[in-house]
């Protein structure tokens, strides 16, 4: 029976292999594996001591050391290995990480660009009155019918019903509309009513001057009708 104190003589730094003699290291076993003979080193030699040759374990020890050896070394391996492809997952996690962030990032800046184009597009046409206000006829008064037919006619049919919507709840398309607290005159019910001489010297009584100065109201501070409208519905003024 191997003895416990030449057991624990195997040096877990190496252990010694020669025909007889030759000392190889544990993590390699070459020797063992290929049964060729190493030659004997310096760095060998300062360990013999240290180590407990392979002729010195009972033949029925050899295998079992040497399997124990070997399996160490696929063990060490093996853990090597896995700590490698964990790193690399967590490399190409982080890459494909970043990757997303700047494809959504490209994607919202995009977005983002082609409303604004949208929009300006929008404003465009909104400013493109398909008649102008001199163009009509000046009468001695107006019906609302009448009116509601100049406005289809100065404002771009995609804008007017906004703009409608406007008129309705500040006048009732009447254009000489006056509001007895404060002043304010017309379709659009300016304040002061004098404002819309801008347009027109004839504000009080023509509502083609009229329409074109809300038009052009709506387009400066709002950016359209619509755009005017929606401000409308938030704060009942406009």
């Amino acid at each position: 029976m191997l003895e416990g104190n030449r057991v624990s003589r195997i040096s877990v730094r190496g252990f010694a292999v020669a025909s007889a003699t030759a000392v190889t290291a544990v993590g390699s076993v070459v020797g063992v594996a290929s049964g060729s003979v190493a030659q004997p080193s310096n760095d060998a030699e300062a360990t013999a001591s240290d180590s407990t040759l392979l002729a010195d374990i009972p033949a029925g020890q050899q295998a079992q050391v040497q399997t124990a050896s070997l399996t160490q070394q696929a063990d060490a391996q093996a853990i090597a290995a896995d700590a490698s492809a964990k790193k690399d997952a967590e490399e190409a996690a982080r890459k494909q990480a970043a990757d997303d962030a700047v494809a959504k990032q490209k994607a919202a800046a995009k977005a983002e660009q082609e409303a604004k184009e949208r929009k300006e597009a929008e404003k465009a046409a909104s400013r493109s009155a398909t008649r102008d206000a001199s163009s009509f006829t000046v009468q001695a008064s107006y019906t609302v019918a009448q009116i509601q037919a100049m406005a289809a006619q100065m404002v771009p049919s995609g804008q007017f019903q906004c703009f409608s919507n406007i008129v309705n709840h500040e006048s009732s398309w009447n254009y000489r509309a006056v509001n007895a607290s404060s002043g304010a005159y017309g379709l659009f019910q300016a304040l002061p009513g004098s404002k819309m001489s801008s347009v027109g010297s004839d504000w009080q009584t023509n509502p083609a001057t009229q329409i074109k100065w809300g038009l052009n109201y709506m387009n400066s501070r709002y950016g359209s009708p619509c755009d005017a409208w929606s401000f409308w519905q938030a704060n009942s003024w406009y």
